[in-house]
């Protein structure tokens, strides 16, 4: 079971809880980047990138017999900032498709480089089910 945490007084977030109560089994998704099941980058867009990573999360979660429903929490790591902020519609589009208006809390951290050199985002997740 999960209980959205909103402060009365402060203004609703746009595209994240501020917070999530839960109880269940956990599930911890290592970070995703936007490459496919055979490891390889299919595409050098910020956008396509944020969508396979996804895709991953949600295929992870698939495994545990969960979906983006059980999400409770998401650190996203980015590689450019304005890369992010300047594509928000399209992100939140991409985000939709692949998780629907499920919201879970999340961060979201500028790094100057990932593991992987073509990776310009990488999702981790932690889910309760």
């Amino acid at each position: 079971m999960h209980q959205r945490l909103q402060p009365p007084n402060w203004s609703s977030p746009k595209g994240y809880a501020n917070g999530i109560m839960c109880t269940g089994s956990q599930i911890y998704v290592g970070g995703q980047i936007g490459w496919n099941a055979e490891q390889r980058f299919e595409s050098e867009d910020f956008i396509a990138q944020v969508e396979q990573a996804l895709m991953n999360v949600r295929a992870v979660l698939q495994e545990a017999q969960a979906g983006p429903e059980h999400m409770v929490r998401m650190t996203w790591y980015i590689v450019n900032r304005e890369m992010y902020t300047s594509r928000l519609k399209e992100l939140g589009e991409a985000y939709r498709r692949v998780m629907g208006k499920h919201f879970p809390a999340m961060t979201c951290v500028v790094v100057s480089a990932l593991i992987e050199p073509q990776a310009l985002v990488e999702i981790e997740v932690t889910a309760v089910k």
